[in-house]
């Protein structure tokens, strides 16, 4: 018999909160850590990595499920099966290591190169977003209250709170963040926090643009569902949706999440004033 997508969100929503869990055990307590190309990888990263693929393997098996994960990318076997889980034990574990509390767990499933569920545990906040396709997103605290997230209505770029990285900025972002219309601007930690609280209102819009390296299938299938389902929208900066699952799978070039409301005027503008920073060059 085949999971029904509730199931398949339930167990994706418990496992969430399990790593979740692990992973606050280990939070600012001294941890082994080791510096790879994309980025650092600390014990805790690993211990939820496993605690999530030990959950998911047991419960769902490997027969119609691949398995992604930022920890063990495995092999070729995710191209040959409908369904992958998409998973990143830590998204933003810069900020984990630095003591900020903008990290959060990511579990997806994506189908045909599209998250179709997602659940992002913010563990500093003891809070787990979640959502599957056309199901609403909703947001659980520790002692079991549900509530459904919606983005906020404003319509206007100016009057956007624009969310942007503590990391991974470049004098090309800075630039272009600098010629945007905006009410506000906020610091924000990983990728899953960001998309997030937009999911919930507190931001209208998050900027990205990939440098030496870039955002992978993990960092937003699970922020990305979530998001759409609270009302949301994600594209690349000429409004093509985003694809997981591909050969490559880092997601190159601007990346843009919205309220939805204001997406258009976003992707109308972008593309032509970030050919105009790149023209300008940096200012050394």
């Amino acid at each position: 018999m085949e999971p029904t997508p509730e199931y398949l969100l339930e167990i994706a929503r418990q496992t969430a909160w399990g790593a979740a869990d692990i992973v606050l055990d280990y939070y600012k307590q001294p941890i082994a850590i080791e510096e790879k190309l994309d980025g650092p990888v600390t014990t805790a990263d690993i211990a939820a990595d496993r605690f999530i693929l030990e959950q998911l393997r047991s419960e769902f098996g490997t027969r119609q499920f691949a398995y992604l994960s930022e920890e063990t990318i495995g092999g070729g076997e995710r191209f040959d099966r409908p369904l992958v889980w998409v998973i990143d034990p830590i998204d933003g574990t810069r900020d984990f290591i630095d003591g900020t509390g903008e990290f959060a767990v990511h579990i997806a499933l994506v189908e045909e190169g599209r998250p179709i569920l997602g659940a992002v545990a913010w563990p500093v906040r003891e809070c787990v977003y979640f959502a599957r396709k056309g199901g609403g997103a909703f947001v659980e605290d520790r002692a079991g209250r549900r509530e459904r997230i919606r983005v906020s209505e404003v319509t206007v770029p100016k009057e956007c709170r624009i969310i942007v990285s503590r990391a991974h900025r470049d004098w090309r972002l800075d630039a272009l963040l600098a010629r945007l219309p905006k009410k506000e601007q906020i610091i924000h930690g990983g990728l899953g926090c960001k998309l997030c609280s937009i999911a919930a209102g507190e931001a209208e819009v998050y900027i990205g643009l990939s440098g030496k390296t870039a955002p992978r299938d993990w960092d937003l299938a699970a922020p990305q569902l979530v998001l759409e389902e609270a009302g949301g929208t994600v594209s690349r900066f000429d409004s093509e949706p985003l694809i997981y699952n591909r050969a490559d799978m880092r997601l190159w070039g601007g990346l843009i999440a919205s309220n939805g409301l204001t997406h258009a005027r976003w992707c109308a503008q972008l593309p032509g004033l970030l050919e105009q920073v790149e023209q300008a060059g940096p200012n050394l």
